[in-house]
């Protein structure tokens, strides 16, 4: 089991805790929007971090987002092995001709 499969685990077993004994509890308990917005502070913050901020800054907030990103997902329901099959199904295809695809 890899370390994202072992995170997501860990969300779904927490996401049923009390809102005060567990972070994922308090966003489940705070909901979808909250959730949502957080998932785009820490991109934003990992955009930042990219720009002007220390290698060690990239890695933990690619970690909080990655982090965050899970969190939603498990909100809506979504398993994260649906978000690597869709990257799998893209995989040897250039961007440029699935982005091209998409609009069509």
């Amino acid at each position: 089991m890899d370390t994202l499969t072992r995170l997501e685990s860990t969300i779904a077993q927490r996401r049923s805790a009390e809102g005060e004994s567990s972070y994922v509890a308090s966003l489940k308990a705070r909901g979808l929007p909250v959730m949502a917005r957080k998932l785009g502070e820490e991109g934003v913050e990992t955009v930042i971090a990219a720009l002007s901020g220390t290698r060690e800054e990239l890695v933990g907030e690619s970690a909080d987002l990655l982090f965050h990103l899970l969190v939603l997902l498990a909100e809506k329901g979504v398993p994260f092995s649906e978000v690597l099959a869709e990257l799998e199904r893209r995989e040897g295809t250039s961007g440029l001709a699935e982005k091209a695809a998409r609009g069509a």
